[in-house]
This record gives C-alpha cells, structure tokens and sequence, in this order.
C-alpha cells in the first residue's frame, strides 16, 4: 500500500510538472551573489520554482553548497526551506562572479542587477522597466548585507529599483526576489504567450 502511495505522489507529481512547463520562463536566470544564510537560498529557490523562472545561479565563494545538483537536492536545509522546490529546479554554483559573468557572456546573457539605492549607470523602478527586450536576461540579486557588488554592477544593462514609501527602505532577499521575479515573469510569460498566438496564426494554412 505504501508503494501504491508513493507511486501515486510521484505520478501527480509529474503531471503538475508538465502542466506547468509550457508556462515557464525560458532564458530566464535569477543569480545569488555570495548569500551569507543558507535558509535564503532555499528561499529564493521555493520564489524562482513557484514563479517559473527556468534556472538559478549562486555566486558562492564560501563553497556553502555542493558542485553537484543532486547532491544539492539530498540537502535537508535546502529542501525544507524550499519547500521541496530544489528537487524541481534547476540550481548551478559559482565560485566568483568573474566565473558567473563569463558563463552568461558566453552564453549571450544579459544581466541587470537589483538595488535599493542607486548604483547602475542606468537606473529604472521595477514596474517602469521593460524585460522583454532581452531574449536571455540574468537578474542579479546582491548579499543580505553588501548588496550587490560593483563588479557586477560594472557588467550589467541597468539597476532596478523596487519603490519605497515607508522608514524602512530594504526589504529581505525573499521578498526582493519574490517582487522583482514576479514582475519580470509576468512580462516574459506575457510576451512569450503573445509570440506563440502569433506564430499560430502565421503558420494556419489559406483556404
């Protein structure tokens, strides 16, 4: 009986797997530069699952995580604070952000970093920005104390800003990536909906 279940548990699994696959953001990156806590990785992981976002990068100097993605996903600390999210992503380390930058470079990424003070050379609020114009999009998001570094900020097409209207002006690495990726879904996921209507209707034969 027991089998039957688990059986069971992985086949609904893997059904809300392809029901939601054509709904994720393709050539779409969320990257962690050196998080000091462990329990905000599995954070953002849990928000870049839950909002389609297709990979995750981390910047980790500390080597705090393993090489290996499966070894990543038998890591208790990450799979309770992911919600179990780490076994359904795609997670890859870094040792520096020079080697980060590299891969997406070569692999024709554009990286925007997100701030709560003004740093890039151009700087736009969150909603105001348009995230469709880059066919492969990075969105770094900095340290829980640092922020994001200048090196980064050096490489980047723009710094994005969430507005503030209170005392406080910074929010928690889970709530940052959780605003700023649902924003950034939400036009992609828009655009790429658009795009196949499109090409639908392009490739329906004459009568």
């Amino acid at each position: 009986m027991e089998t039957d279940e688990i059986a069971a548990d992985k086949s609904a699994a893997r059904r809300r797997a392809d029901e939601v696959k054509s709904y994720r953001c393709k050539n779409l990156i969320a990257v962690l530069e050196n998080p000091n806590d462990i329990k905000n990785v599995g954070t953002v992981i849990r928000n870049v699952n839950a909002l389609g976002v297709e990979k995750a990068y981390i910047v980790d100097p500390r080597r705090a995580l393993p090489d290996d993605w499966q070894e990543m996903r038998e890591r208790k600390s990450l799979s309770k604070t992911s919600v179990s999210a780490i076994k359904w992503s795609f997670v890859k380390r870094f040792d520096s952000s020079e080697e980060c930058l590299q891969h997406l470079h070569r692999n024709r990424f554009v990286s925007i970093v997100t701030s709560p003070h003004i740093k890039g050379r151009r700087n736009v609020v969150l909603h105001e920005a348009d995230y469709t114009v880059y066919t492969k999009l990075a969105v770094w998001f900095g340290n829980e104390s640092r922020g994001i570094s200048d090196l980064v900020v050096e490489h980047s097409e723009m710094c994005v800003g969430i507005p503030m209207f209170g005392m406080i002006e910074s929010l928690n690495l889970g709530t940052t990536t959780g605003i700023v990726l649902y924003e950034v879904t939400k036009q992609r996921r828009d655009y790429q909906s658009r795009y196949k209507r499109s090409r639908k209707r392009r490739k329906k034969p004459l009568a």
